[in-house]
């Protein structure tokens, strides 16, 4: 069973993703994870992908693609995996599709959680962080016991940057002009499932599961 996750940044495709790993036992593959896995063993695609990292520039995408195909050689994804945070791109996508399909191989599924950008903006901008232990928290959905204090380490919680609302709104619209297309990519490959990710984190997830069956 393999399947990519699409959705706006805050849609809660990381979520799901988890907890699609935990459920069919295939491995969560994020792009963040192996490029972090490549550089802490020092393999060749790692030391590629830290010498762009190391200047704060974007890992080319022909350096991910093949980090991401010697990924999906290891023992771990012979029942599959869920790609998460790649592709972003159409090109991606053409570049994916193409390099599985060389190895005889394909996608399964694409998985849309559909959730409209008013609802991740108020999602996300009310989302704290634990600046000591790096716990994470929802105003409304996920609160510490006490307001602005972490359960865990009793550190002070704040809002991060990238969850304030006018950088919420920028990178919804980056999602809107490069990965959103996405969507209309898989549904030409016949692939794509959509499910309605406003729902509580557990139905959503019985939709995903009921597609999977």
């Amino acid at each position: 069973m393999k399947i990519v996750m699409l959705g706006a940044p805050g849609a809660g495709k990381g979520t799901q993703a988890k907890m699609i790993a935990a459920k069919y036992s295939i491995p969560h593959i994020s792009t963040g994870d192996i490029f972090r896995a490549n550089i802490k063993n020092g393999t060749e695609l790692g030391k590629k992908a830290k010498t762009y990292m190391d200047q704060g520039a974007l890992v080319p995408d022909e350096l991910t693609l093949e980090l991401i195909m010697d990924r999906f050689k290891q023992d771990d994804c012979k029942n599959g995996y869920v790609l998460d945070g790649f592709p972003r791109t159409i090109p991606q996508a053409e570049a994916l599709t193409k390099a599985l399909a060389a190895e005889g191989d394909k996608l399964d599924y694409a998985v849309n959680v559909e959730v409209p950008d008013e609802n991740i903006v108020n999602r996300m901008s009310g989302r704290r962080a634990c600046l000591s232990c790096g716990g994470t928290y929802h105003v409304v959905y996920n609160p510490p016991k006490s307001e602005g204090v972490c359960d865990a380490c009793g550190g002070g919680l704040v809002l991060r940057d990238d969850d304030k609302p006018e950088t919420v709104a920028k990178r919804l619209e980056v999602y809107h002009t490069q990965t959103q297309p996405l969507i209309e990519y898989y549904a030409g490959e016949k692939i794509l499932k959509e499910v309605d990710g406003t729902k509580d984190v557990a139905d959503v997830f019985a939709d995903i599961t009921a597609i999977l069956a």
